[in-house]
């Protein structure tokens, strides 16, 4: 097989191709989440301190400038970008457990011969 076919053989496999979309797709989520917290969520958090600007909060030590600000939005990007994926993948281990479990209950076992007879002799008891 040539080095060409086995790397269309792998690159068309499901799992790669799921794999190329999943970051596609995650990348431009995080561009997303990044644009949320840094024009939504962070100024409004710096009004209720005071009127505090994060993305200026920087301290200056000799002639580097060490920018703690944009560390703390994207600790809160993180926090985001986490609590999202978690809640996904509970959605989809949800319904892959819904999707496992047997749609029709099993039947009873059929009662052992004793059992027959037992009962039988319980019935004979009755009519007597």
């Amino acid at each position: 097989m040539s080095m060409l076919q086995e790397f269309k053989s792998f690159a068309m496999k499901g799992n790669v191709v799921d794999l190329a979309v999943g970051i596609v797709i995650g990348v431009a989520f995080g561009k997303i989440v990044s644009s949320f917290v840094g024009d939504v969520i962070m100024p409004v958090i710096g009004l209720l301190m005071g009127g505090v600007d994060f993305s200026g909060l920087a301290v200056t030590i000799g002639e580097a400038s060490v920018k703690y600000g944009k560390f703390i939005q994207s600790c809160v990007d993180f926090v985001i970008i986490a609590a999202v994926i978690f809640l996904v993948v509970k959605g989809i281990n949800h319904m892959k457990r819904a999707e496992e479990k047997p749609a029709t209950p099993a039947a009873p076992p059929a009662p052992s011969r004793q059992e027959v007879l037992l009962e039988q002799i319980r019935d004979l008891l009755k009519k007597a």
